[in-house]
């Protein structure tokens, strides 16, 4: 459980660090779960001509083999599906060692200090592999592979949910270091507001609005987490090491409140009024996407960026 100065320290300036949030188990069981993604993903790969033999290749060895040879390994490794056009076969994963880790009671009890006790699994969501920066491609700009520009959680949902009472957990599944990459945040001050956003290399804080060469480093071990309000500005370093850096992004929020994203799936995690309407079943969760990415698939497309480049402070 958080203690008074922990909760004292996320009300005042919007973040905190926790280590061994998530059970030793349910990071295995995660680890164990995408390692068979990867054999099925890698398997298919090698089938199609596009990577070498597996032979002799870990998890972590295949995983660069196939971003070497432009295969896409993080839309099938995603927790959420994009947020550019969706198609009838748009992969995704949703696994039960997954779904353990978004509801696991440690990880809940903490999320209710902060929330309260009716909390509901916001469905922004997304876990981020990501290689070595000398391993990336000159073009390379998706926020979940390379360094993440600085920006508020509130100005990447759409405004329906600017007033949810809502709360990230970045979740390290590999040590999050300086040398790798960890998050990098600037303290909420007590007047914060949110800040000028612009398509940068993603959408990213309007330049002269954040001081980034003073950006606070949170390195945290694997099983550790990251809690940061929707308005603390934060980004993530790039991966200066010869490893991957291995992390999820989910949320939460007050049931009942909007999203941000309500075209896609969200679900109570935990009730203390109405624990009959929690939910425990991954096979439910996971078929709440494949409803989502069928009617999503024949509906036109929901833009999820509210900012534009002729935005003020963008031009």
């Amino acid at each position: 459980m958080l203690i008074p100065e922990q909760i004292a320290q996320f009300e005042s300036q919007g973040y905190l660090v926790v280590p061994d949030v998530l059970p030793l188990a349910v990071l295995e069981n995660v680890r164990t779960e995408y390692s068979a993604l990867m054999d099925r993903l890698y398997a298919g790969w090698h089938a199609e001509g596009r990577v070498p033999p597996p032979i002799g290749l870990d998890f972590w060895g295949k995983l660069l083999e196939a971003y070497k040879a432009k295969c896409d390994y993080f839309q099938p490794m995603d927790i959420s599906l994009p947020g550019d056009q969706i198609t009838a076969d748009t992969p995704f994963h949703f696994g039960p060692a997954v779904f353990d880790m978004l509801t696991a009671p440690s990880l809940l009890d903490k999320v209710e200090q902060l929330l309260g006790g009716e909390l509901t699994s916001n469905p922004i969501q997304h876990v981020r592999i990501k290689p070595p920066v000398t391993a990336l491609k000159s073009d390379e700009i998706r926020a979940h592979i390379a360094a993440t520009d600085w920006h508020q959680d509130r100005a990447v949902a759409l405004a329906d949910a600017d007033d949810t009472q809502m709360v990230t957990v970045w979740l390290a599944i590999t040590d999050a270091t300086v040398e790798n990459g960890c998050l990098q945040v600037q303290a909420k001050t007590p007047d914060q507001t949110m800040l000028p956003h612009c398509p940068r290399t993603q959408t990213g804080i309007a330049e002269g609005f954040v001081d980034e060469a003073n950006g606070i480093p949170l390195p945290v071990k694997a099983g550790g987490a990251v809690f940061f309000h929707p308005l603390t500005p934060h980004g993530s370093l790039s991966n200066q090491t010869e490893k991957f850096r291995w992390s999820f992004d989910i949320r939460f929020n007050v049931t009942d409140q909007p999203t941000g994203r309500s075209h896609f799936p969200e679900f109570v995690a935990r009730s203390r009024d109405n624990p009959e309407t929690e939910l425990r079943d991954w096979v439910e969760w996971k078929t709440k996407w494949e409803d989502a990415r069928a009617h999503l698939s024949n509906a036109p497309h929901t833009d999820i960026h509210r900012w534009s480049s002729d935005a003020p402070f963008c031009a």
